[in-house]
């Protein structure tokens, strides 16, 4: 039994795409050539997109006031005006490439987006016209950038997902590279009633507790639902579960277990009980998982997403998801209410949920923070480059998968570690490409 601990991208986007221009509206963008005001000037084009004086200051004001709450340290000025340059520079570079893309963005979508800016906001539609109307911006630009972003995001999936070549031989090394981490053993799921012998019981109380032990063997081997039995007359920890001692390695069970349920299959019944110094047990074999044979921890868990950009950053996404946990936490709200009106994934109407998913189902930085929690568990906010999430784990189940299975998660595994390179040859490859003209401060 080897158990995949691989952890890789999925072939499509991992959570459907939603915006996160919530919070400080004033800050959305809108295009350069409308943004000019009394005294702002142009500083760079970038594919007949301008970029101006007015947005490189909006942007290092932000990042000012964003270091200043999260205590963060910043580079020298004239260092981070360069940065922000670069960073809107890119952004237009991305944003004219994805309009030329060929892929579409219907209204019906950009509704549902406007939606979410308003519901983030806690705001009607018309009360975020009028908020948009208040700062000066347009509405129908700002549904252009709206579409944008969409766009980007798509393209960037799109383009870098092909990008990436796996040959079979890393497959193969990887999938080795596991299995020689993880040893095959055989692994069990056993379920016990046990009725306890008191230690240094006289021989009239183990009669009695033998007898009662084996009325519950008849039960069950007559067709009574082992589960059930358990619960009414187990005497140990496990008997709320039906009695299942939940799937382990052999070795980390009982000599007498193993050796008591040798050669059962699934579903099947010891037929004697076993005595050990515990008292007299009733076993059945849940699950055996044979050597050889590749399983993986399927976890069904949820989560809340808010998608950061410029105008919501890490560190005010952070702050309002901690906000949320600890109303959820404290009973005020359920997970589920703040997932449908704050989530911006396509989960929301669904309180979140995210359905059962195979380890690197999601992306790493999500199910390395999914697989520290315990059922019922919620998460800190945890930072991924879809934006930042609150994520609640329901429940956990062993789920074996074939080779075919095996090959393409290693795959994915693989197409993940190469992503953020693959991502960054792409941007300096379609910014060697565009046209930019740095502009002079006017005299």
């Amino acid at each position: 039994m080897t158990a995949i601990k691989f952890s890789w991208r999925p072939l499509g986007v991992v959570f459907g795409f939603a915006l996160g221009l919530v919070g400080l509206l004033a800050g959305v963008p809108a295009d350069a050539a409308e943004h000019l005001r009394n005294g702002d000037y142009i500083v760079a084009i970038v594919n007949q997109e301008l970029v101006t004086a007015g947005e490189v200051e909006e942007r290092v004001q932000r990042a000012e006031a964003d270091a200043a709450r999260a205590g963060a340290k910043l580079p020298p000025e004239a260092e981070l005006r360069k940065q922000v340059l670069d960073g809107l520079i890119e952004e237009r570079v991305l944003v004219t490439y994805a309009r030329d893309s060929g892929l579409q963005v219907d209204d019906p979508e950009i509704d549902r987006a406007v939606q979410s800016v308003a519901t983030q906001n806690q705001l009607t539609l018309p009360q975020l016209r009028e908020r948009l109307r208040l700062e000066g911006l347009d509405y129908k630009r700002f549904r252009a950038n709206l579409r944008d972003q969409i766009l980007v995001e798509r393209t960037r999936e799109r383009e870098v997902n092909s990008r990436i070549q796996i040959s079979d031989q890393e497959v193969d090394d990887l999938i080795n590279k596991e299995r020689a981490a993880n040893p095959a053993e055989v692994q069990l799921n056993l379920a016990q009633i046990l009725v306890a012998v008191p230690e240094g019981a006289d021989a009239a109380t183990v009669a009695a507790r033998k007898a009662r032990a084996e009325a519950a063997l008849a039960r069950v081997k007559a067709g009574e639902d082992f589960a059930s039995v358990a619960r009414e007359i187990s005497e140990d920890g496990n008997r709320a579960k039906g009695g299942e001692i939940g799937l382990r390695p052999a070795s980390r069970l009982p000599d007498v277990f193993v050796a008591a349920v040798k050669g059962l299959g699934d579903g099947e019944i010891a037929s004697t009980l076993l005595r050990s110094n515990a008292g007299f047990h009733v076993l059945k074999v849940v699950q055996r998982t044979q050597p050889g044979a590749f399983t993986v921890t399927q976890t069904r868990a949820r989560h809340i997403l808010l998608r950061t950009s410029p105008q919501l950053s890490v560190e005010t996404a952070a702050r309002r998801l901690a906000d949320y946990r600890s109303q959820i936490e404290s009973g005020k709200r359920t997970f589920e209410d703040v997932a449908r009106a704050y989530s911006e994934d396509g989960s929301a109407a669904q309180g979140g949920e995210l359905g059962w998913a195979a380890p690197g189902t999601m992306v790493p930085e999500f199910e390395e923070a999914m697989n520290k929690l315990s059922p019922g568990e919620i998460s800190p906010p945890v930072v991924s480059r879809f934006g930042v999430h609150l994520i609640q784990v329901l429940e956990r189940r062993q789920v074996e998968v074939d080779m075919k299975q095996v090959r393409a998660q290693a795959r994915n595994v693989l197409r993940e570690r190469k992503f953020a390179a693959a991502y960054a040859d792409w941007v300096k490859d379609l910014r060697s490409r565009a046209y930019v003209e740095m502009r002079e401060p006017p005299q």
